[in-house]
């Protein structure tokens, strides 16, 4: 089943950080950005299904990077989230392309309401409990699961399964962990991804799951399952 993918620019590191929480608990997947030119830069890569983009950003403010956007012809669907209530912000932000906006500060049942009325157009729905072989993540509780057996993962650990897992055993390289998880620090991905990982591999060992995180060497790590 298709994830949607959303990307939150936010300057406010919490806040950016809290909405992809709240994303990925609801079956969502979620990356960020906290400027506007690394957000215009995620954002013409075409990963993403949805925006969620603040206007007053640090180096290029959002409706500029939304205008680029609609100038590109990239119709990605964009939520703009503002500090500001006055009725002008609103309406320069529809007319420079975007679907809906919202003020802050909002409450989390507003946020989500307006996600799922945008990507509902996409025709698609958000896969609750991705899976792979024998094992399942419960997005909402944060638990890896095979058969009857669970286990409770810290966000890390959550957020690394996830990317193996939606990537359906195709290799995730270090860079793309520490761009999605470690917000581009690669320096201190590459300290953790591999501390990181054996502690999914001994979970994983302890559920008895058939599944295995395999390592290719000097490329990154995929998810196999053995026989």
């Amino acid at each position: 089943m298709f994830v949607i993918r959303i990307l939150v620019v936010e300057d406010e590191v919490g806040l950016a950080d809290a909405i992809s929480e709240i994303l990925r608990r609801e079956g969502f997947m979620a990356d960020t950005a906290n400027d506007g030119k690394t957000g215009l830069e995620k954002a013409l890569t075409g990963k993403f299904d949805c925006m969620i983009l603040d206007i007053m950003l640090p180096g290029m403010n959002g409706l500029d990077v939304l205008s680029y956007l609609r100038v590109k012809e990239i119709e990605i669907p964009v939520l703009l989230l503002t500090a500001k209530s006055e009725i002008d912000d609103k309406i320069k932000g529809l007319d420079c392309g975007a679907d809906d906006y919202l003020t802050k500060p909002f409450v989390t049942g507003e946020l989500l309401a307006r996600i799922r009325a945008m990507t509902r157009r996409l025709g698609t729905v958000p896969d609750i409990n991705p899976k792979f072989g024998d094992i399942t993540l419960e997005l909402k509780k944060g638990e890896l699961i095979c058969g009857t057996g669970s286990v409770v993962l810290g966000r890390k650990e959550f957020q690394m399964m996830e990317l193996l897992v939606s990537s359906a055993g195709q290799i995730v390289t270090k860079e793309v962990f520490a761009d999605k998880i470690w917000n581009g620090d690669y320096e201190g991905a590459y300290n953790n991804v591999e501390v990181y990982i054996s502690f999914l591999r001994k979970k994983l060992q302890s559920l008895k799951s058939k599944v295995q995180i395999k390592t290719r060497r000097g490329i990154g790590y995929c998810l196999e399952v053995m026989g």
